[in-house]
């Protein structure tokens, strides 16, 4: 069945159950749980065995897309120049293109005196060549005629008369002009299999004549939200029920990984219902987020009803991270199917620091912890259990000098926790806390 790896219920510091809640001893006293001996409950898998896990459910498929759509989504291939980028010298500067000797001493005391020979048009192949003591008009992104090697810019020139041209700087060979193939060499890497695409990266890929490009197709990620007080947004809750945070909660934190958000609505606390929905979700997408259910108590049926697909296997039941202990990861299908924690902010803080990089490697992408980290000073002490990574919400000031780290504080059922934070502290697994005034770094994810 899996059992091995529990955490005990709803209690992410890991709380203990009396012989009354338990309702069950064991023969020699010792605490048990449906039938379980405790002390399996309480063993978890420290957070870097788990990230190690993603890379056993495999990458989705390869799909070719327009240029015009391919801006987040994560690139199937290694992209290599064909030609070099640009394939001519240009210049980058409205004025006179010279060989750069030509212009050697000069100043606005001893000016340059110069012939002009013609002028380049904008997407013209000059026939000129430029000689010593010659120039040409050329305009920004114009392409340089053969024997000049740099632009003075027009700022710096007056013409004396149609032919004549006088300078008042000297130039260096290379200056105000980009040289072919300075930008990319023919034959160099462009961008890596698994980069995910951003506006410069669509640019690249312009230059370089990919109007179709092949990407990985974008994870359907399922999402389940379980619980008999849970109703939907829409509806008033009657007494002891709450609205559906977490659905919709998800789907955004789904929906900025680069994946595809597919919601298959409450379910009651009904074994029977549970598994038709997982089945259902299971078969309709490459991985599967059920809200609530991760704890060990009378109606919490996730692992048991994943343990019963056929080519399932329960991976992880509890994590060493607080928010967020009570975490399941099974393989059902070769599919992840997650049990999240019921508290909106615990899924949260567990979606960002944990499945978020299964979804990023589901998805081809090449990087999957997009947190900003930002240096502060806590602005207060903050007490942690040790035996647990504990992230704490903050937020952040800034004095002109320093950033400060405030602790936004409250329960994981309280969402104003992470309405009000603007990132996360760490606190490491076998630490007591932070001082005040400790250096810390806020991980502060690309939305917030």
């Amino acid at each position: 069945m899996g059992i091995k790896g529990f955490v005990i219920g709803g209690s992410e510091a890991g709380q203990h159950l009396c012989p009354s809640e338990t309702g069950l001893l064991g023969a020699r006293g010792q605490k048990t749980f449906m039938g379980f001996d405790m002390k399996d409950f309480f063993k978890v898998t420290p957070l870097d065995q788990v990230l190690a896990l993603k890379n056993l459910f495999g990458v989705t498929s390869v799909e070719i897309v327009e240029i015009e759509s391919c801006h987040g989504r994560v690139l199937a291939t290694d992209v290599f120049a064909d030609r070099d980028l640009p394939d001519f010298s240009r210049s980058t500067m409205d004025g006179f293109a010279v060989a750069a000797s030509s212009t050697f001493g000069a100043s606005a005391s001893s000016p340059a005196f110069l012939q002009v020979k013609g002028a380049v048009a904008m997407g013209e192949h000059p026939m000129i060549r430029v000689g010593p003591g010659e120039t040409v008009k050329i305009s920004t992104g114009g392409m340089l005629p053969s024997g000049a090697d740099s632009v003075v810019m027009v700022e710096f020139t007056d013409m004396v008369d149609d032919s004549s041209l006088e300078i008042y700087k000297s130039v260096a060979p290379g200056q105000n002009i980009i040289e072919k193939g300075e930008d990319f060499a023919s034959g160099v890497l462009l961008l890596e299999r698994g980069t995910i695409l951003r506006p410069q990266d669509v640019g690249l890929l312009a230059a370089f004549g990919h109007s179709d490009v092949p990407v990985f197709r974008k994870p359907v990620v399922a999402i389940v939200s379980t619980g008999d007080e849970i109703v939907p947004v829409a509806q008033e809750p009657p007494p002891g029920h709450i609205r559906d945070m977490n659905t919709h909660t998800l789907r955004g934190l789904v929906m900025e990984s680069g994946a595809v958000p597919l919601s298959f609505g409450i379910v009651g606390d009904d074994e029977n219902a549970l598994y038709a929905v997982c089945e259902k979700a299971l078969a309709e997408s490459d991985m599967v987020l059920i809200s609530g259910g991760s704890s060990v108590g009378a109606r919490d049926y996730t692992t048991s009803i994943l343990s019963s697909f056929a080519d399932s296997k329960i991976l992880v039941h509890g994590i060493p991270i607080s928010p967020g202990k009570p975490t399941i990861l099974a393989s059902v299908g070769g599919k992840a199917v997650w049990g999240l924690p019921g508290h909106v902010v615990s899924a949260m803080v567990v979606y960002d620091r944990v499945v978020k990089p299964f979804v990023r490697a589901l998805s081809g992408a090449r990087v999957d912890d997009d947190f900003i980290r930002i240096p502060a000073i806590l602005s207060r002490n903050v007490a942690s259990a040790q035996g647990r990574e504990e992230y704490v919400r903050v937020r952040l000031t800034f004095d002109g000098s320093d950033w400060t780290a405030v602790p936004v504080l409250g329960k994981s059922g309280a969402i104003n926790t992470m309405v009000l934070a603007d990132g996360l502290i760490r606190i490491p697994l076998n630490t007591e806390g932070l001082e005040k005034g400790s250096r810390v770094l806020v991980m502060v994810p690309p939305r917030w």
